[in-house]
């Protein structure tokens, strides 16, 4: 079976989580054909690949999300929209309306439409924004309701004038601008298509932009619901949805996805591969502290950091260890270690990426201070290895650490996000206590060897793909 993978900020530019997933299902699949289809942010990560692909990669298509800044628009006319086509795309930008997608589909590939770009610069565009100020933004300016309405639809816009490869099935693995490429797929050649959400990513975006400084107050809501409009899409089109842990499940079905469609499939590890890591060097009596995590805003590094600052206070001896690349946001790593200096820390403490089965063993204490999650794989790894873990509480890290189906025990302490001193009274409670440590790494262990392993989601995606052939 020829199955296009969809995917969106991951594989193969960024390293671990969704991308370490995605590497291990494709090198898991070798009876099937995969054609990638990468949507990355920008231009000038073309070719830059962080995975070798497997050999069942025939093709990867890569698209950017910046490549409207090589159009220029030019004024035009009209292209003779109906009132169906009008309305299609006006609901994008209206709460109450559900989009029709296929509307919208049919209109932005008409081959009258010779650009993206000429197209938001014609009569038919500003009438539809001026329409949208009339009956519902009176009080908004036109010139900025205008540019938002033209920078949320840019990137979807040009995206959905992209050749799509021909495939028997689609897999998206997020909704969002993956997601209606999925579903655009689906509506050209009627093949099924699978979605995997690991993280709700419409609640990541919100999150984003509810922080954001760029997006004046009462753009905020707009952006926000633009974004639950795209994962709608991906939920009524997508046969299957795919997600880790229940209370995604429950989110799901809050934002419109049909019950029936969801199945939890918990993502999996070789747990062999963690049973004989080397440990600490004979005579180190030091207790090392570790986080295995790429440096971006999302992990929350600058908590992290502040709260090792005040476990330093506490215990002296104690090492700190962040490991994990960071040159996907090199500002962001730059505020991270100049914080670091700040609080005596020191820079030493970021190592860059670094082989994970070589210092693994060595820790005694793991943490992730993310503020959002899916079902992290750097928690698994943890456990699997048999390493006590202060997580945040997120995704599906509660879970984990206590467990759902079984009566192992606690494998770690879940903590509020945000909150170094709570972190950090989490951690120190682990490095005074050796017995606890242990106990918690057995639990640990355990509910991993028994829930989450590679062969259970292996053959739980084996099957799905089988159950998808027509």
């Amino acid at each position: 079976m020829k199955i296009a993978i969809i995917a969106e900020g991951s594989y193969p530019y960024v390293t671990g989580g969704v991308s370490s997933w995605l590497h291990t299902l494709l090198q898991s699949m070798p009876e099937h054909e995969f054609v990638i289809y990468a949507i990355g942010a920008e231009q000038k990560d073309r070719g830059k690949f962080k995975y070798e692909l497997p050999s069942n990669v025939s093709e990867i298509r890569e698209v950017f999300l910046d490549s409207y800044l090589q159009e220029e628009g030019r004024p035009s006319g009209r292209y003779g929209l109906d009132p169906n086509q009008i309305h299609a795309l006006k609901s994008l930008f209206v709460r109450e309306d559900a989009p029709d997608w296929k509307q919208v589909f049919d209109t932005l590939r008409n081959a009258d439409m010779k650009s993206v770009a000429d197209f938001l610069m014609s009569r038919d565009f500003f009438d539809i924004i001026h329409q949208l100020c009339q009956e519902r933004y009176l009080y908004v300016p036109f010139t900025e309701m205008f540019w938002t309405a033209r920078s949320m639809v840019v990137p979807l816009f040009l995206l959905l004038r992209e050749p799509v490869p021909q495939a028997d099935l689609y897999h998206c693995v997020t909704t969002g601008y993956a997601g209606v490429i999925g579903s655009l797929a689906k509506h050209l050649y009627g093949k099924p298509m699978l979605l995997t959400e690991h993280g709700i990513y419409s609640r990541e975006r919100e999150e984003e932009i509810i922080k954001a400084s760029w997006v004046k107050g009462y753009f905020k809501d707009l952006w926000i619901d633009y974004f639950y409009k795209l994962a709608g899409c991906a939920y009524h089109y997508a046969d299957r949805v795919v997600t880790l842990f229940n209370r995604n499940r429950e989110i799901e079905i809050e934002l419109g996805c049909d019950p029936d469609k969801i199945q939890i499939v918990p993502n999996g590890i070789e747990t062999a591969d963690f049973a004989a890591l080397p440990g600490k060097e004979p005579g180190d009596e030091r207790i090392h502290i570790g986080a295995f995590v790429r440096i971006v805003p999302i992990k929350d590094i600058k908590t992290m950091v502040q709260s090792f600052a005040l476990v330093k206070q506490e215990m002296p001896q104690a090492s700190f260890y962040i490991m994990g690349p960071f040159d996907e946001n090199e500002e962001y790593y730059e505020e991270c270690v100049q914080l670091a200096e700040d609080l005596g820390l020191g820079s030493e403490m970021f190592t860059g990426n670094i082989p994970l089965f070589s210092y693994l063993g060595k820790m005694d204490v793991l943490a992730l201070t993310s503020i959002s999650e899916g079902q992290p794989l750097a928690v698994l790894e943890g456990m699997a290895a048999g390493k006590p873990f202060v997580a945040t509480d997120v995704g599906s890290c509660k879970e984990l650490l206590y467990g759902a189906h079984d009566d192992y025990g606690e494998a770690g302490i879940v903590v509020p996000v945000m909150n170094s001193e709570r972190i950090a009274s989490a951690i120190l409670t682990l490095c005074r206590n050796t017995e606890l440590r242990n106990r918690m790494g057995e639990n640990g262990r355990k509910r991993v060897g028994e829930y989450y392993t590679k062969k259970a989601f292996i053959d739980a995606y084996k099957s799905l793909y089988q159950s998808c052939e027509r």
